[in-house]
């Protein structure tokens, strides 16, 4: 008995508590005392109620507009939007107040959080990386920008964080014409990953598939293109091979190099083929 008397006093503690924090928000919204919206709006930011911090300070845009305190107007409420996970109205922001203020003390956290926001937005490997871009090219204008910031260290591991991800894409996306036979599509698809990211730790098995994907093509062509193209596909094992000797791939792309050299009566005394 003592127990539920004891939750209901707590529950009723917490609506009155609730009621008059709605009614305070209340009278804060309705004030013309824009000083002392703007001081609440710095209160409730800072207690983490990012919403009516957002609220108030994007009533008191307009307010301060081309005064000294507009920039930390437009600074507040991007955070505001940051802390409410709406990364896509932050960046819009950060990226006015660099427009309309470059002088402002906080140009340079804005700078970096351009960067940052679109690094929060970019999208599962799979999908269109035009904002991964946006964000490598924020994240580096920033270092740029400020090469002796303590926040440089950060930017490059969210750029090299990024980039992985463009290499990953890259390499999925022509896997997918690899793995659909598609192999003239394949040829071109990871000729451009190899050129884009020469130093991607998956160059062994995308210079692989680009040799068995040239090989397979210039087999089941039509005459007048066969012999360039296993031309082509020969060229490519003596890059691979000459790349990754030791390679787990060495056996079968030496099967490839046989048959190639035969179809092309090639002189195979003129190789170092095992």
């Amino acid at each position: 008995m003592f127990q539920k008397m004891r939750n209901s006093c707590i529950w009723l503690v917490l609506n009155l508590f609730l009621l008059s924090s709605c009614g305070e928000y209340s009278k804060v919204i309705k004030s013309t005392d824009y000083e002392f919206k703007y001081k609440k709006g710095i209160e409730y930011y800072e207690s983490g109620e990012y919403a009516r911090a957002g609220t108030l300070f994007q009533d008191l845009i307009n307010v301060y507009r081309g005064t000294s305190r507009a920039d930390q107007i437009y600074f507040y409420y991007a955070k505001s939007m940051m802390g409410q996970k709406d990364y896509l109205m932050a960046e819009q922001y950060f990226r006015t107040l660099i427009k309309e203020y470059p002088a402002s003390k906080n140009a340079e956290e804005a700078q970096y959080m351009v960067g940052y926001c679109a690094y929060l937005l970019s999208p599962k490997v799979r999908l269109d990386q035009t904002t991964t871009l946006s964000a490598i090219d924020a994240l580096q204008l920033y270092i740029n920008l400020y090469p002796f910031s303590e926040r440089v260290d950060d930017a490059q591991r969210l750029i090299d964080e990024l980039r992985h991800k463009l290499v990953e894409k890259s390499f999925l996306s022509a896997r997918l014409y690899y793995d659909f036979e598609n192999y003239k599509a394949a040829t071109v698809a990871l000729e451009n990953a190899l050129k884009d990211y020469p130093d991607s730790k998956y160059r062994e098995e995308m210079m692989y598939m680009l040799l068995k994907s040239k090989f397979l093509l210039g087999i089941n062509s039509i005459q007048e293109k066969k012999e360039q193209r296993l031309s082509d596909a020969l060229d490519e094992y003596f890059t691979f091979t000459d790349e990754f000797p030791e390679s787990k791939y060495r056996k079968e792309v030496d099967k490839y190099y046989q048959t190639t050299a035969k179809l092309l009566k090639y002189n195979e005394g003129n190789t170092n083929s095992n």
